[in-house]
């Protein structure tokens, strides 16, 4: 380049150019090589070589059952979003406006299960739920019995609430720490109630954080599996575990790569929908 000259290349993207090449190494290239494999030959490795249709008809196929998983794994994470905003938005709202000098303890307390495997943490719970385990043994000392919890559809649930709820309360915080006092106070001033304030002006300012907890939780959720397999016991069998039977014991990676595809442009749909409401330069304080 000539000293002096303007570079034909803009600064931003200039700076941009190393996550640029990270992302097309971490994520794109796999997205192409799981894409290239959906429409490969059924049970072959002939992925950017031959080009088919078959598994996507197998998995449209009216007798195939693999929607059933799609409905569960879903239908969960729609049900734990639900959950976790009953359960989130009162401890996020404690973290910036009560807690006080607490509120970092009270988040590390959150954030210190994280740095354990999530597998460890779940068979913890299995140890706590097992029949003649911590739970069931409390019980017994005093006269009672525990029901049947361990290896049940509602287990896989209480495991996934408990897995994803930092994801949730912590976007949730930074959309309630987003919200203005003034405006609070002003709104306090002139005779509005405190349903009125957290209707018209707190859950407003605030969307922008629930919003990303929403979305992050459901993608998290929607792809889980370990939940079902150590707490539920498969008595719910996920999407997830369908892509990995595909790719593991069936050795059908058209068909895994087929089914990955589809829950991505689902997923993906979603998140466009969820980032179009979203003022990303509001959240990023550029206005």
């Amino acid at each position: 380049m000539i000293p002096g000259a303007r570079s034909p290349v803009p600064p931003g993207l200039r700076a941009a150019l190393p996550v640029l090449a990270l992302l097309a190494a971490g994520f794109l290239a796999p997205l192409v090589a799981v894409a290239a494999f959906a429409f490969a030959t059924p049970r072959s490795y002939d992925a950017f070589r031959s080009f088919s249709l078959e598994n996507f008809a197998q998995i449209f196929d009216p007798a195939n059952t693999v929607w059933s998983s799609f409905a569960w794994s879903l239908g969960l994470a729609a049900v734990v979003v639900l959950v976790l905003l009953l359960v989130a938005y009162p401890i996020a709202h404690g973290l910036v406006h009560v807690f006080g000098r607490w509120a970092g303890l009270v988040s590390t307390a959150f954030v210190f299960p994280l740095f354990v495997s999530e597998n460890v943490r779940l068979y913890g719970w299995v140890l706590f739920f097992i029949k003649n385990g911590v739970f069931d043994g409390t019980l017994k000392l005093v006269g009672l019995s525990a029901p049947e919890w361990l290896y049940t559809q509602g287990l896989t649930l209480f495991g996934m609430v408990y897995v994803y709820l930092p994801f949730m309360l912590f976007p949730m915080v930074l959309g309630l720490s987003m919200v203005p006092r003034d405006v609070v106070d002003a709104a306090r001033d002139l005779g509005a109630g405190r349903m009125m304030i957290w209707r018209e002006i707190e859950l407003p300012l605030a969307m922008p954080g629930i919003l990303i907890g929403m979305l992050l939780t459901f993608v998290l959720a929607a792809g889980a599996v370990a939940e079902a397999k150590i707490l539920g016991g498969q008595s719910v069998i996920t999407i997830a575990q369908d892509i990995e039977t595909a790719f593991t014991y069936a050795q059908n990676w058209p068909l895994g790569a087929a089914l990955a595809l589809i829950l991505v442009v689902i997923i993906g749909a979603l998140a466009l929908a969820v980032m179009a409401r979203l003022d990303l330069d509001r959240i990023l304080g550029r206005r």
